[in-house]
């Protein structure tokens, strides 16, 4: 391609660069003042371009394109102000995490309520009044509404600087990033504080959407893919730092633009095709600027904020009644699969759940007692997955063997990501997880001839004796069970005590000569393995495998099931992952809207256990779960 063709590219980079700076920029301020990790900032860019669409092709034109705009944001501001006074504040004192699921409740109701209102279908909004045309650029006509966005980026940086640094409140928004116990010490009205922090961010979220009515289709799929694209900006330019994600912007909209433009390059002996990084490009440079820069590109370590829901009593062994109630659970789920009355779709859902568990327990495992939060835990369980399809697809290899393959690959990727993320904490090692596993998802949606792409790969069915319902049933069963003993016993070993001591105090644990990254991604790769189990096991429950399997959704359900049964205790995600596979499945055969009604009953569960199911029984009652 021309060296014209480039440059041009670069252009229409700059002009994408403008909306993803804002919603960035928003994620920035409400995450560095409040330390919410925000999963519905990408609902609300959504949210804002509908409305836009709405006020630009109805209600009688009264406000008119760039009314519609303005006004879209505002509202949006509006509902994220409400949304914190009504919702969050109420969980503050919940654990972070916890916060993050009600977010993610949020997610699900605010798409079903687009979806009631707009409909399923695309909507592409009219051309902006007045920016219709076209300028040459580089013998190229280059959009006049494009080039305003290229010059509307800086401005609003402009304006937010002057925010931050010439008034009171952007004063107590830096003061309140640096060190938040402070500022409410000295006596700064902090639930004020945080609404209108909220509210500011969620209106660059809402105006950034609505800016894109003119050039791009307002859909369902914007939130998620808007929200780690927002993440991805925030953590590369450091959190907090405004300045920071407008250059992360940059950054990340030339790349992804200069790789459509670069296009595929021969080499003689092999072909390069750029194009197809789009997807994983701005992943590639996140991971590589967090293995360099631990903080982003202009951050700075965040201050430790004390949460009092945070201290937790020490883990203890199962008393005896919590013993008596597991082998009677485990007796009845032994006989399952043989009681007459019982419909076999029973059986089906049965394994679902059980492979739930086994996926949901290795994520606690690293983020409880490890205190590794990831967002990357479906790489492993789409390596497995993979790993006992690509062997039955090539190798014809028998069920036991693709078993063992999908944990060996799963293994492996845990040990190669693991090596790089246990030097990370906080939300830069979550996300450092989130890159990586969006990379697999790439690798395995690209490499068609291979993976099948989109298509995945089919005819992956157990062999016997598992060949019955009641036969794979009950090795999923085995499997989970093991799986469960397993990874509790690794806890209460020196090896399980070793990690908490460098979760809870690092220093004091490299002091007693406790090696704590090896520790950290020793336990990183155990977790990785036995989620690869679990997903060796959903690929012969399904018969089909498809890239969804490692997409951000997947590990969104994994973390809502840690969280969702109580992420400081053992049998918390045992039943979070039951609670939350048994919801999905009543609730979708209920109602099309099933996403707003999960949410609604996943943000009930929040605000009626802030800490977990297993949690809010254990302060119930006053005893260990």
């Amino acid at each position: 391609m021309s060296l014209e063709a480039v440059l041009f590219q670069a252009l229409n980079g700059l002009a994408a660069a403008s909306s993803l700076f804002l919603v960035g920029a928003g994620l920035s301020l409400i995450f560095g003042v409040t330390r919410i990790i925000n999963i519905a900032h990408g609902s609300f860019y959504m949210l804002g371009l509908y409305l836009a669409y709405t006020f630009a092709t109805g209600l009688g034109g009264v406000l008119g394109f760039w009314g519609g705009i303005l006004a879209a944001g505002l509202i949006v501001a509006a509902l994220g102000a409400a949304i914190e006074i009504l919702l969050l504040r109420r969980i503050y004192q919940a654990p972070e995490l916890l916060q993050l699921l009600a977010t993610f409740a949020l997610v699900l109701i605010i798409n079903d309520t687009v979806q009631y209102f707009w409909g399923p279908e695309d909507l592409l909004g009219p051309r902006a009044p007045g920016l219709r045309g076209s300028i040459a650029i580089l013998g190229r006509n280059f959009p006049s509404y494009d080039l305003f966005l290229i010059f509307l980026g800086p401005f609003i940086l402009v304006l937010l600087a002057l925010l931050l640094t010439r008034t009171r409140f952007g004063r107590l928004i830096r003061a309140a990033t640096q060190d938040r116990e402070m500022v409410g010490a000295l006596g700064v009205n902090q639930a004020m504080l945080f609404a209108l922090v909220f509210a500011v961010g969620a209106f660059l979220a809402g105006f950034g959407g609505a800016l894109q009515v003119a050039r791009e289709p307002a859909n369902l799929s914007l939130d998620l893919s808007v929200i780690s694209d927002a993440f991805v900006v925030v953590v590369v330019g450091g959190m907090g730092s405004i300045t920071g994600a407008f250059l992360a912007a940059l950054i990340i909209a030339e790349v992804k633009a200069l790789c459509i433009g670069i296009g595929a390059i021969d080499f003689g002996a092999f072909a390069v095709n750029f194009s197809k990084l789009t997807l994983v490009a701005d992943f590639l440079v996140m991971a590589i600027v967090l293995i360099v820069r631990p903080y982003g590109l202009l951050g700075r370590p965040q201050a430790a904020v004390r949460n009092p829901a945070e201290i937790e009593d020490p883990i203890r062994p199962a008393s005896f009644p919590l013993k008596l109630a597991a082998a009677v659970t485990l007796a009845a789920l032994i006989v399952l699969p043989f009681a007459a009355w019982l419909s076999p779709y029973t059986v089906v859902l049965a394994v679902d759940v059980l492979i739930a568990i086994l996926f949901a327990t290795s994520l606690h495992f690293i983020m409880g007692p490890g205190g590794m939060h990831s967002f990357g835990h479906a790489a492993y369980f789409g390596l497995g997955a993979y790993g006992a399809g690509l062997m039955v697809k090539f190798l014809a290899a028998p069920m036991p063997l693709a078993l063992c393959a999908a944990l060996i690959a799963a293994l492996a990727g845990a040990l190669l990501f693991g090596w790089f993320a246990v030097r990370l904490s906080g939300v830069y090692l979550a996300m450092l997880t989130l890159a990586f596993a969006q990379i697999v998802w790439s690798v395995i949606f690209q490499w068609e001839g291979v993976t099948g792409g989109s298509n995945g790969i089919r005819g992956i069915w157990p062999q016997p004796p598992f060949d019955s319902r009641a036969g794979f049933y009950l090795l999923t069963l085995a499997f989970a069970v093991a799986g469960v003993l397993l990874l509790r016993r690794f806890l209460f070993a020196p090896f399980g005590y070793a990690m908490r001591a460098g979760r809870d105090s690092p220093l004091r644990a490299e002091a007693i000569g406790i090696h704590v990254k090896r520790v950290h991604w020793t336990g990183f790769a155990i977790a990785g393995a036995f989620a690869g189990a679990a997903g060796g096991l959903f690929a012969f429950a399904k018969g089909t495998i498809s890239p969804d399997l490692a997409w951000v959704s997947r590990s969104i359900d994994g973390l809502v099931m840690v969280l969702l049964g109580g992420i400081q205790t053992l049998t918390g995600p045992i039943v979070g992952a039951t609670a939350f596979t048994l919801l999905q499945d009543n609730i979708m055969r209920q109602t099309e809207f099933w996403r707003g009604l999960l949410g609604l009953v996943i943000l009930l569960l929040v605000l009626a256990f802030p800490g977990g199911i297993v949690g809010g029984l254990e302060k119930r009652f006053g005893r260990a779960l």
